[in-house]
């Protein structure tokens, strides 16, 4: 990249950047007081916060006007891969073929089925397109069909808040009934009447989910019948149907504890009955086949979980009895469950892995994978009556691959690999994975992905680290043709499993959460480092990368190590911990006391300010500096980065870049629709790569 870019950019930061008016707020906990002197930013219909959020995008604007071109470029090249009349494998559920389609131009998908066979005629169920019109944000979260398959339940958001409305469509003659279910969360199930749903409800002021209602088709929401309130706010509550589809559930849950209630989905009026008993630091997912109940369980020491079953009719934790016992070193994520077949979702030294084993435990073994770095994950498994089992599998060079696997003859098709248009050559890229050594002596994984042809081990390649780093999510190694901007531009692109998630078992999480969360800032410091010193790159070419509680890691790592990177984007980043965990009317936060901790305990209140990004902003040069955010984000509330923004500007020093994006349409995920949100990509790479020397 010609360095006119970069130095134009430069010279443009010296245009008078916002400037916030200080108004001092005293914080007051266990005798010591923080003073916030932008706690006025709290306020979303403040007309002086609107007028500094646009003054800001308009700073960001004409500071990156050099790099328009580079931003039009990048969006044309990441949306010219993409194949703009695609659909997805369909899968087969009650006599239907299921799948969703994407028309050249259109921003969201149509969501089709096909009668009995794949050649029957096309039913469009929903064109989100339609729904959508000219609005400037529109989602689609959950939909289901009645048993009956005549009639569509689907959720939809029309702000970027994640608060959803329900719609009911007759699938016989397109109507639309009058049932509409307002201010939801968008998760809901059919009972097997074909006229009751049921629904979870969210506290207006905090967003948790704490009830489930019961509705019958015909009937105005005001009747709707409340079914389970969730009284502890650290828990919140969602109801699903067995894959069975014989029971539904209510399952309540917190970071470090799960309940269950079930119900026959033949029938709703029923009474719920408890399976098991809330116990903290007891988690357990249930699912049904034939007569039993089958338990993902941490129960009776099982860190990394185990099965169990219970017969269905006496199913309390008393009668669980082992299944597939606890495994030291492998994690035990997930199970699927067919007729003949148990399928198991295991991770073994940072790699996914997949075991199939039939019911007696007789035969069994794993699914063996081509490379030795990649993400394989269980896909659309509807039916219980079949010996096929549907996954998928990419990495870092190989684009997302959906496969039928036969779980008798282990054998295995093809059925779809992602198309990238313009045509893409796996060999010309080459993936890696490298351990380095944390400052305890835990080695970490990283995950790298670059061009054979332009890359040299010598520190002269830029690079672009990522990661994340909270609530147990493991950053596994997976394909994005948008991604291919980077590397054919010389990038290297790493991942740093850092400790938080869970990609080394559960004890990794555990290490990188509450009272031991800095091990999260600590790895990626180090992971840094090593990539400096094996000379992948260089402090002048190094770029990071998070997003939300990853963008708290951002913030972290530069109040620590401002020197590490040339530039830093931190996508709506999770920084004002202290403030934000001590106010129990935003929306996650008690959810989250076992994931942070509480500071209304002093030992964890001290722990958060000692690494809060917010709080501990200091007289420093810190590194070009990119930061997002989303007006109506529910997650992480715009005043967070905007705040954390208007303290740098007055506290670092020298010419470093500091920009802030608010999109002032969407939330924690962006723009909604496929290309509008590669608009917002294209300009976070057009910061990273216009400061590419």
């Amino acid at each position: 990249m010609k360095t006119n870019q970069l130095r134009a950019m430069l010279k443009n930061n010296h245009l008078v950047p916002p400037v916030a008016p200080k108004r001092v707020k005293q914080l007051e906990a266990h005798g010591h007081i923080r003073v916030d002197e932008y706690y006025w930013m709290n306020d979303r219909d403040n007309p002086e916060v609107i007028d500094y959020l646009n003054a800001e995008n308009h700073y960001l604007k004409s500071v990156m006007e050099p790099t328009e071109a580079l931003q039009e470029q990048l969006f044309q090249e990441m949306k010219g891969r993409i194949k703009e009349d695609d659909e997805s494998v369909p899968y087969y559920k009650n006599g239907y073929y299921y799948f969703n389609r994407y028309e050249k131009d259109k921003e969201y998908p149509i969501y089709c089925r096909k009668k009995e066979h794949l050649n029957a005629r096309e039913e469009v169920m929903l064109d989100v397109n339609e729904l959508a019109g000219d609005a400037a944000y529109f989602q689609v979260g959950s939909l289901g069909v009645s048993q009956d398959q005549r009639l569509l339940c689907y959720s939809f958001d029309a702000v970027g808040r994640r608060i959803y409305n329900l719609a009911i469509k007759n699938l016989v003659d397109g109507s639309m009934l009058p049932d509409e279910i307002e201010a939801v969360t968008g998760n809901f199930c059919w009972a097997n009447d074909n006229r009751t749903l049921f629904y979870a409800k969210q506290d207006p002021e905090t967003l948790r989910s704490y009830r489930i209602y019961r509705h019958a088709l015909g009937t105005p929401q005001e009747a709707d019948e409340l079914l389970y309130e969730e009284t502890d706010d650290t828990f919140t509550c969602h109801v699903r149907k067995s894959k069975s589809q014989q029971f539904l559930f209510i399952v309540s849950q917190s970071t470090v504890s799960t309940e269950y209630r079930v119900l026959p989905a033949d029938s709703p009026s029923e009474d719920w009955r408890l399976i098991q008993p809330r116990e903290r630091d007891l988690e357990y997912e249930v699912e049904h086949a034939e007569d039993h109940f089958y338990v993902l369980t941490n129960a009776f020491g099982a860190k990394n979980f185990q099965v169990m079953r219970a017969p269905v009719a006496t199913c309390g934790k008393e009668f669980w009895q082992e299944f597939i016992p606890h495994r030291e070193h492998v994690l035990l994520e997930g199970m699927e469950v067919f007729k003949n077949h148990l399928v198991l979702e295991e991770r073994f030294y940072g790699l996914g892995r997949l075991q199939v084993r039939s019911w007696d435990g007789i035969s069994k073994h794993y699914i063996k994978m081509d490379e030795p770095v990649y993400t394989v994950w269980i896909a659309q498994n509807a039916e219980f009556y079949t010996h096929i089992l549907r996954f998928g599998y990419n990495s870092l060079c190989t684009p997302s691959s959906i496969y039928d696997y036969d779980m008798d003859s282990q054998s295995r098709e093809l059925m779809k690999q992602q198309e990238v248009v313009g045509g893409y050559d796996a060999s010309a890229y080459r993936s890696e994975r490298c351990w380095a050594l944390a400052s305890d002596g835990t080695e970490i994984p990283i995950s790298l992905v670059y061009s054979k042809r332009l890359f040299n081990k010598n520190g002269t390649n830029p690079l672009l680290l990522y990661a994340y780093g909270s609530y147990g999510y493991s950053m596994d190694p997976t394909f994005s043709s948008s991604r291919l901007s980077l590397l054919d531009r010389g990038f290297v692109y790493a991942i740093a499993h850092i400790r938080g998630g869970q990609e080394m078992g559960r004890y990794w999480y555990e290490d990188g959460k509450m009272l031991k969360k800095k091990n999260t800032f600590t790895d990626f410091i180090a992971c840094t480092e090593f990539l400096k010193r094996e000379k992948y790159s260089a402090s002048d070419r190094m770029f990071a990368m998070g997003g939300s509680a990853g963008g708290l890691l951002m913030g972290a790592v530069i109040n620590a190590r401002p020197d590490l990177f040339k530039g830093v984007v931190a996508a709506v980043p999770f920084v004002d911990v202290v403030t934000t965990m001590l106010d129990e009317s935003i929306p996650l936060t008690t959810g989250e006391f076992d994931e942070w901790g509480n500071p209304k305990d002093k030992k964890y209140y001290d722990y958060m300010l000692s690494y809060s990004p917010y709080d501990n902003v200091g007289r420093k040069a810190y590194p070009n500096l990119l930061v997002t955010s989303g007006l109506h984000d529910s997650q992480v509330q715009y005043w967070e980065p905007t705040k954390w923004v208007a303290k740098l500007r007055d506290h670092k020093v020298g010419d470093g870049l500091l920009l802030l994006y608010t999109n002032m349409v969407a939330g924690h995920g962006g723009a909604s629709g496929r290309f509008k949100a590669l608009k917002e990509l294209a300009m976070e790479y057009a910061f990273i790569v216009g400061l590419v020397e």
